[in-house]
C-alpha cells in the first residue's frame, strides 16, 4: 500500500515542479498535498507497531520530506521559485527509494519509548543539516555563475534555475535558519544518546565511528554558529564549515548503512 503512496507522491512533486510560476497558490496547495501524502507514508511505512525501519533509502526520503517543508513554508516569505524546480524533482526521486531499497526492521519490544524518540530526532537533524549542505552547494554555483563572463554563462534547464534563485543575501539567512535548527535537533540527538544510552541500546555509552563523527559534526556546526554570531562569519567560510560539517555527519550515518546494507548486504540492526 505503502508503494502506491510513495509512487502517487512522486507524480503530485513531479507535476507542481512542471506548473508555471505564476500559479503560485496552485503550486502552494499541490506541494503541501505531496508534503503531507509523502509524511503519512513514510510514518507507515517506517513506524511499526513493534517495529522500526531503518535504512539509507529512508532518511534520503526523508530528508527530501524536510526540505519540502522547508521550501514550502519560507515561499511564504520569498519567492522560491527556483528551488522548486530543483528540490521538487529530487524528491519525487528519493520518495520513492524505500520502495527499490527496503532497509531492515529494528524491534522495539523490551525497548524505551524513549529510543523512537531518539530515531526520529536523529533523522529531522541529519535531514535538516542534509538540505543546508545542499542550500550550500547552490549558493557556491550562484556566486561562481554571477562571476562567469556573460557569453559563458549556461542557458541550460539548471542554470536557468540557477538564475532565478533569491539573492545571495536572501539565500544566506535561508542557510543559517536551517542551520541553527538542525544544530538544535542534533544537540538533542546527542544529549539522548549519552543521557539515555544504557537505556536506549541496553550498553553503556561507547565512542564508535558514529558518536565521534556525530560530535565532530556537531562541534563544527556551533562553531559556525558561534562565529557567525560574534565574529560575523559568512560567505565562502560559512559555506566551507556547512561541506565540512555535513561531509562528517554523512560519513556518520547514511554513507556507512549504504556501504553496509547495498554494498555489502549486512543486515543492520
Amino acid at each position: 500500500m505503502q508503494t502506491y503512496l510513495f509512487i502517487l507522491t512522486a507524480l503530485l512533486y513531479l507535476g507542481c515542479a512542471l506548473l508555471p510560476s505564476k500559479r503560485r497558490k496552485t503550486i502552494s496547495v499541490v506541494a503541501a498535498a505531496g508534503w503531507l501524502l509523502h509524511g503519512g507514508a513514510l510514518w507507515a511505512d517506517v513506524i511499526g507497531p513493534e517495529e522500526v525501519r531503518v535504512g539509507f533509502s529512508m532518511m534520503l526520503s526523508a530528508t527530501l520530506w524536510v526540505s519540502v517543508a522547508a521550501y514550502w513554508l519560507e515561499n511564504r516569505n520569498y519567492t522560491l521559485d527556483g528551488l522548486r524546480v530543483l528540490v521538487l524533482p529530487t524528491a519525487a526521486l528519493a520518495v520513492i527509494l524505500p520502495a527499490l531499497f527496503p532497509g531492515n526492521m529494528v524491534p522495539l519490544s523490551g525497548k524505551s519509548p524513549v529510543f523512537l524518540w531518539h530515531i526520529v530526532i536523529s533523522i529531522l537533524a541529519y535531514s535538516t543539516l542534509t538540505i543546508a549542505a545542499f542550500h550550500a552547494v547552490l549558493m557556491v554555483l550562484q556566486e561562481s555563475r554571477l562571476h562567469t563572463r556573460p557569453g559563458r554563462v549556461s542557458t541550460s534547464w539548471f542554470g536557468v534555475a540557477l538564475d532565478r534563485l533569491p539573492a545571495l543575501l536572501t539565500m544566506e539567512k535561508l542557510l543559517f535558519r536551517l542551520i541553527a535548527f538542525g544544530f538544535v535537533l542534533l544537540t538533542l540527538t546527542v544529549l539522548s544518546g549519552v543521557v539515555f544510552s544504557e537505556e536506549l541500546f541496553g550498553t553503556a555509552f561507547k565512542w564508535d565511528h558514529k558518536t565521534i563523527f556525530t560530535m565532530l559534526s556537531w562541534a563544527l556546526f556551533g562553531l559556525l554558529l558561534a562565529g557567525r554570531k560574534w565574529q560575523g562569519w559568512r560567505g565562502r567560510t560559512a559555506l566551507s564549515f556547512t561541506l565540512i560539517g555535513f561531509a562528517i555527519l554523512l560519513l556518520a550515518y547514511v554513507g556507512s548503512r549504504f556501504v553496509l546494507e547495498v554494498v555489502l548486504h549486512r543486515v543492520l540492526v
